[in-house]
């Protein structure tokens, strides 16, 4: 079976096209699962790898639940305001009340960088349904 140069073109841009309209709070949706960070200092790496790899956020329409390592997790709504590019800051309201602010960078598809202050990042990867 042979495919035209064009069909071929059309399979290549379409899902490529579709990917363009995507927001920002698209992007979020799902599980993310921390994986590494970076900037910190050597004698506490291995203190921080633990937490980083007990860290999680599930972004579920505008529900959101951030699992932090020693801390029940938190639920309750999110949005998106700020976004230039890849880069997001995201206002987490709380059930109980209360609201948080983090930034985030979104790599590709799966991968979301949290800037957690002094020039440091925890790496999230997406979990894989």
């Amino acid at each position: 079976m042979r495919i035209s140069t064009k069909t071929a073109l059309v399979l290549l841009v379409v899902p490529l096209a579709a990917g363009c309209g995507r927001t920002p709070k698209d992007r979020l949706q799902g599980r993310w699962l921390g994986e590494t960070i970076e900037n910190v200092p050597a004698a506490h790496l291995t203190k921080a790898m633990g937490w980083v790899k007990g860290t999680a956020f599930e972004f579920t329409g505008n529900k959101a639940t951030v699992m932090i390592p020693a801390e029940s997790p938190r639920s309750g709504t999110f949005r998106v305001t700020e976004a230039e590019g890849d880069r997001v800051t995201v206002s987490f309201l709380r059930e109980e009340g209360g609201r948080d602010e983090a930034e985030f960078q979104l790599v590709g598809e799966s991968q979301l960088r949290w800037s957690i202050g002094d020039g440091r990042q925890i790496v999230m990867v997406k979990a894989q349904n």
